[in-house]
């Protein structure tokens, strides 16, 4: 039976809704700004840029940390975007992705929190929980945490459980707030961040990624109906390579996607991918090598990079990427890239303008320790 995509919500430095996000990708309007503007960053941040999510107040509760109070708020968004109520929410299941939680968040600014929730907000788990607790959900939930692909894991680990008849719907979240100085710290020291204002992820000369703060949320309910964009299928596999990096050739990668390929057959052609495209120059050669390898041999295939507008929101990124394609793809269209990036070699090719969308459409997501993972959706 088909799972479809009911429901969506999200949050990031680009907007506060999916129409937003969509608007802001149509006026080619990226949410970068330097982090020196960032008024809660108590650090040197020199010329490094970032995304973040306005207004603050989203992420304030005496009860819940702020990853969870996102979360909520998401969660709340899309249930109601895919119409989810009575016992169908209350025996749904919640399934998030985030790479640290609520990690490194307890002092946040502004927040008055209970002493007796010191212990739950400090919890990964806290941000499902937080979210059946306050929408009165009974199902199953996890927390996935697999760094950068994590809420990608999410979406699968959430449509094997539909696949597996334990439940007909779930709600879906990605959620990060990587924007506070251990965590900004310990990626200036690893080397990751752009040390440069290139937001080009396909380019020479990127240096690295920008952060970003995101929260973004999807229902997937087991239907017959064609009731909204199809995802078709997840795969994953790990590099067994390197604890922060990914083998040049992008081997691991490319095998994710030929079994995707070949699972999906000539019934559902791959014609646009939505990578990873991080911005960190190793990436970069090792995602165009894996696409080349993978898929070199197909036509016109079209690629949508969404960071260059949000910024790298890490385990929240994938999510929030689908998020951004499902709006589009429930238009029957395909998102523009922003202008004037590099493009990989042909077939491939970075549109600048929405395009309709016949095929599939690849989201992949890298995860930190040598973790692919893809999904498949089409409209």
């Amino acid at each position: 039976m088909p799972i479809n995509i009911t429901g969506i919500s999200s949050l990031s430095g680009i907007g506060n809704t999916v129409e937003e996000h969509a608007q802001a990708l149509q006026g080619g309007r990226t949410g970068l700004r330097p982090l020196s503007d960032f008024p809660h960053l108590d650090m040197d941040t020199g010329s490094l840029m970032g995304a973040w999510i306005e207004p603050r107040e989203l992420m304030l509760s005496r009860k819940w940390a702020p990853a969870s109070q996102l979360s909520i708020h998401v969660a709340r968004e899309a249930a109601k975007d895919a119409g989810l109520t009575g016992d169908e929410l209350k025996r749904a299941a919640v399934i998030a992705g985030s790479s640290r939680g609520n990690a490194w968040l307890h002092d946040w600014p502004g927040r008055r929190a209970i002493k007796l929730m010191a212990a739950s907000n400090s919890m990964h788990g806290e941000i499902a929980s937080a979210v059946t607790i306050e929408l009165g959900i009974k199902g199953p939930w996890q927390v996935v945490s697999s760094g950068c692909a994590a809420s990608l894991d999410a979406i699968g680990t959430a449509s094997m459980m539909l696949r597996c008849g334990i439940v007909e719907h779930a709600i879906v979240i990605g959620v990060e707030l990587p924007i506070v100085p251990s965590v900004i710290q310990s990626y200036i020291n690893t080397g990751v961040l752009s040390n440069s204002h290139i937001n080009d992820p396909y380019s020479e000369a990127t240096s690295g990624f920008h952060p970003g703060e995101s929260a973004s949320a999807l229902v997937l309910q087991k239907t017959e109906e064609k009731i909204g964009p199809e995802l078709l299928g997840y795969w994953c596999n790990s590099d067994a390579d390197s604890p922060i990096g990914m083998p040049q050739d992008g081997e691991g990668l490319k095998d994710c996607i030929i079994q995707a390929r070949e699972a999906l057959g000539d019934n559902a052609p791959i014609r646009a991918v939505c990578p990873h495209a991080s911005g960190t120059l190793l990436h970069a050669q090792a995602e165009q090598t894996a696409l080349l390898d993978a898929l070199g041999k197909d036509q016109d295939i079209s690629l949508h990079l969404m960071k260059p507008f949000t910024g790298h929101t890490v385990g929240a990124s994938g999510l929030l990427d689908t998020v951004i394609c499902t709006h589009f793809l429930r238009e029957g269209l395909l998102p523009p890239n922003l202008p004037k990036l590099t493009s990989p070699s042909t077939p491939f090719s970075l549109p600048e303008s929405s395009l309709e969308s016949h095929d599939t459409l690849l989201k992949i997501a890298v995860g930190m320790g040598g973790h692919n993972s893809i999904i498949a959706l089409n409209k």
